[in-house]
């Protein structure tokens, strides 16, 4: 269970990573390199290829990562529009996801490029003719690539856990390739602005983005001076309530000095920014987008072109993301991460001070019997019960954080003596109170070791305190 935990964990921790390689404002070009370079970087693939549909149906190879070779074979192939459909015939349908396994494929001459990888016996283990495919879909379901991922990180076909966020990470990347594509049509109609003002502002106010043009030079410096509909609807003001306004006053712009110069030293590049907008009821959202400075002519005044999007969904997921990065999923719980995080903090300042902390490690005793009379759903909800006592009974400040199991620590900053024994105390006490529906009295043992200026290790520290645990364990009548 804590293995899978792990993996989970960590393979959440590079989707989160990864993800935020294609964020708002990125061409195709670099939107496409930087999905095939998450996948290597950190999903745990070593080679990833990308299929990009054309409008005509076909499919051609627009990025390669993780193997030179494989880049220089299959760069540029162009194959017709049904190149997949006989390997989905035989494929294993994995989620969203097609798997084709290599015992599968009919006999005969091979087509494309194999990686040179050894044959293992085991059924599990990774053949360099399996093969995972990845379909990815815009936001209106429309097919516009195919991604290919060969040699897992540790040669067996992806379990559960590196399947899913296949599927996730391959979903966002439609998302992501969809907006690309449209970045691109709006910085190419960007270029045609001073010989079209007819074409701009069909793009302009048919965008599905919100777009605004705000002057950059002389009197109109700083104020917006038009707004699509797009932008109204994802901002919540009407256009008269924006035009002639400042965006900066809509903005929290926690370093507005650094924004100027940024908007200063723009030149004919693009600015891609993320700023949190106040919303007329007062509910802040996030804007994720691009700005461009366009040129209107000999003797006209600068504008900045804005394209925004409301990316509050996925700040909020990425919040998320982070959050089950640090935290025990089960009891909301610091995980050992997290502790690890905190008594760096804690070891600094027992450094500064001289005062001495502690680290508890506290492990619960016939919890298993729970477990076996009651059965695990009745353990997890008398887990999630005593990870709430803990937390009740010790000081502000104090971490408790679960380690895995029935066994919990406790981080406390400046205690030692009675302050300790009283807080030991208190976690005894809280844990032999009786649960809900539950006859089993569970208690707690409970070691603890000081933090001293001289501690270096939290693993070392961990190690002690689990072994005064079974001193007291052993006290115990």
């Amino acid at each position: 269970m804590r293995n899978e935990q792990t993996v989970r964990l960590t393979a959440v921790r590079r989707l989160y990573e990864v993800s935020a390689r294609m964020g708002a404002g990125r061409s195709l070009a670099e939107t496409l390199q930087a999905v095939v370079e998450g996948v290597v970087d950190g999903l745990g693939f070593g080679i990833a290829v990308l299929n990009l549909r054309h409008p005509d149906g076909k499919f051609e190879v627009i990025a390669v990562s993780g193997s030179p070779e494989a880049r220089e074979a299959l760069l540029g192939t162009v194959s017709a529009a049904d190149i997949f459909d006989a390997e989905f015939a035989i494929a294993d349908a994995w989620g969203k996801l097609r798997f084709v396994p290599h015992e599968r494929l009919p006999e005969g001459e091979v087509i494309g490029w194999v990686p040179d990888l050894p044959v293992s016996d085991d059924p599990e283990a990774w053949h360099p003719l399996d093969a995972l495919f990845a379909p990815l879909y815009s936001s209106d379901g429309e097919l516009v690539g195919m991604l290919s991922v060969d040699l897992p990180e540790d040669q067996r076909r992806p379990g559960p856990v590196h399947r899913e966020l296949l599927e996730i990470f391959a979903t966002q990347a439609g998302l992501a390739i969809d907006k690309a594509r449209l970045t691109d049509r709006l910085l190419a109609e960007k270029t045609r602005l001073e010989a079209s003002e007819a074409t701009f502002r069909l793009v302009f106010e048919g965008a599905g983005n919100g777009m605004a043009t705000i002057g950059f030079d002389g009197a109109d410096r700083g104020l917006m001076l038009r707004v699509n509909d797009a932008f109204c609807r994802i901002t919540g003001y009407a256009a008269d309530q924006l035009l002639g306004a400042r965006l900066a006053t809509f903005l929290r712009d926690v370093e507005p000095e650094q924004t100027r110069t940024e908007l200063e030293q723009l030149a004919g590049g693009t600015l891609r920014f993320e700023r949190v907008f106040r919303q007329p009821g007062g509910n802040d959202i996030w804007l994720g987008g691009t700005a461009a400075l366009v040129a209107q002519g000999a003797g006209q005044p600068r504008i900045l072109l804005i394209q925004i999007d409301d990316v509050t969904a996925r700040k909020d997921a990425e919040r998320e993301l982070r959050h089950h990065a640090a935290h025990d999923p089960l009891t909301g719980l610091p995980n050992r991460r997290l502790l690890q995080h905190r008594f760096t903090k804690v070891l600094a300042r027992t450094r500064t001070t001289g005062r001495p902390g502690a680290l508890l490690f506290c492990d619960l005793n016939h919890f298993k019997l729970v477990n076996d009379s009651y059965g695990h759903e009745a353990g997890d909800r008398a887990l999630r019960d005593i990870a709430t006592r803990l937390t009740n009974a010790v000081r502000h400040g104090d971490t408790v954080a679960r380690l895995g199991g029935d066994e919990f620590a406790v981080l406390a900053e400046d205690i030692a003596g009675d302050d300790l024994a009283t807080l030991i105390t208190r976690l005894e006490s809280a844990v032999s109170l009786p649960l809900d529906n539950i006859t089993i009295q569970v208690t707690t043992s409970v070691g603890s070791v000081p933090i001293t200026p001289t501690t270096t290790d939290l693993t070392a520290l961990l190690h002690q305190a689990d072994q005064a645990m079974y001193t007291a364990k052993n006290r115990r009548p």
